[in-house]
């Protein structure tokens, strides 16, 4: 969820000396930082489970210690006054400095135009002959709900406005009170919105299945997912699910390694292997690949997007007719920590953020963000719809359920936004030039519903 473009974010990297112990398991990783060991028990637990009580849990997660790591900017940014890229970059230094807070997000940075631009995506999508429902999961500070609720007031026909509403899932109480707030500036916006304080994932706080078209909103949130990890010790052996458990000293914390058994992990290395079968036609290169592998063997680290995937089955589960909207990183700089689509666990510490070498050095006092894999974010899509029948014939069926787009937020933002408001004075304009590293995933449903 730390959402600050390339060039916003001044990286400065940790390294920790780490070595391998023995356990019983093959192998352990242990990290060289002492660990505040009470986010694990006694017993082992998933990285998913150990990544989300580390962000999560409501009295040492990083998100209950710091209400404020979400900013709110006083004043939208003038940008047609700053004289050019220069003179933004010291503005929003000088924000963040004087800021307690970890990040800006870009709608709030770019606040209102980022959220009309989302808002002006719906409206010309949506079938406005009914009621429009909106849904948004980790709403932040509340200035996208309450940007896309002013374009939709000023811009769509009174009687959609008058008949909308807008419903935020927020797990934070914190940030939670202050979407109320921000939302609640307009008092007409009061009736049409409300915070429920919960975890998305769980399907339990959802209720009733809506047949009724809706929206779904996410931004910056597929990043803090919590993801599992699966090891293998080198290119042709079997991938195994990794475990966080205390070691025998109690201040440090191991990885232990077993064969996957666990049915979410199994269900997401079956669509990741389906992506990656449907990308390798060429079996001349995949015999080079095996090859290549008994030749120089090396061990391999894949982070699973296992969080993605159970919020998508529970959103697909009780809106089979939702449209969604995402956004978030493509890709990470810098990332120190081993695997493909491996993290960034970042702090931050007089202004600056201070990057961390291993995911076990968190300790409810930094963010763990992954980059996304929009192609795989696609696959999971169309799996949770009922499309890819992995588990019958490993074909998918004709007739997708799902229309689906991939946008740089360049791209997204000329279609539907207003870029000239967001232009320098030299021409520079920071919301299509800096945020190289996003992009925004549409996905509607098909008539083949059934």
């Amino acid at each position: 969820m730390a959402s600050l473009a390339l060039l916003s974010r001044n990286f400065s990297l940790f390294f920790h000396c780490t070595r391998v112990v023995s356990c019983q398991q093959p192998w352990s990783f242990l990290s060289g930082s002492l660990f505040s060991t009470h986010i694990v028990g006694d017993d082992p637990v998933l990285v998913r489970d150990f990544i989300h009580s580390t962000l999560y849990d409501q009295n040492h997660g990083y998100f209950a210690q710091r209400s404020r790591s979400v900013g709110v900017l006083e004043h939208s940014i003038k940008f047609n006054q700053l004289e050019g890229r220069k003179a933004y970059m010291r503005y929003l230094d000088k924000i963040y400095k004087q800021s307690d807070v970890s990040w800006f997000t870009p709608v709030e940075i770019f606040k209102p135009w980022y959220a009309h631009g989302i808002a002006e995506a719906i409206m010309r999508t949506a079938n406005l002959s009914v009621p429009l429902k909106i849904y948004e999961i980790g709403g932040g500070s509340g200035t996208c709900a309450k940007g896309i609720m002013d374009y939709i007031m000023l811009n769509a026909p009174t009687r959609v406005y008058k008949n909308m509403t807008y419903t935020s899932v927020e797990i934070s109480p914190s940030l939670a009170e202050i979407q109320r707030q921000t939302v609640g500036e307009v008092r007409s916006h009061q009736s049409k919105f409300k915070v429920e304080c919960r975890d998305a994932v769980d399907l339990r706080g959802w209720g009733d299945v809506e047949e009724q078209p809706c929206w779904v909103i996410m931004l910056e949130v597929l990043d803090n997912l919590p993801h599992d990890l699966i090891y293998s010790e080198n290119q042709v052996s079997s991938w195994m699910e990794v475990w966080v458990e205390k070691q025998l000293d109690r201040e440090s914390l191991v990885e232990l390694y077993k064969p996957i058994q666990d049915p979410l992990i199994k269900r997401c290395v079956e669509i990741v292997n389906f992506k990656e079968n449907d990308h390798t036609k060429n079996s001349v290169l995949s015999k080079a690949k095996g090859i290549w592998s008994k030749a120089f063997p090396k061990p391999r680290r894949s982070w699973l997007p296992t969080g993605c995937l159970s919020l998508l089955e529970v959103l697909h589960h009780v809106l089979p007719k939702m449209s969604l909207i995402a956004s978030d990183f493509s890709y990470l700089p810098d990332v120190r920590i081993a695997g493909e689509r491996a993290p960034l666990v970042s702090t931050k510490a007089d202004g600056s953020s201070l990057d961390y070498e291993s995911y076990l050095d968190a300790k409810g006092d930094a963010d763990i963000f992954f980059p996304t894999d929009f192609l795989l974010l696609e696959q999971i899509d169309h799996y949770c719809s009922g499309w890819l029948k992995l588990h019958e014939d490993k074909k998918p069926k004709s007739g997708k359920k799902r229309r689906t787009i991939i946008l740089d937020t360049s791209s997204f933002m000329e279609e539907f936004g207003l870029p000239s408001k967001t232009r320098l004075k030299d021409g520079y304009n920071p919301l299509l030039d800096d945020f190289k590293n996003t992009k925004f995933y549409l996905s509607v449903p098909t008539h083949n519903i059934k």
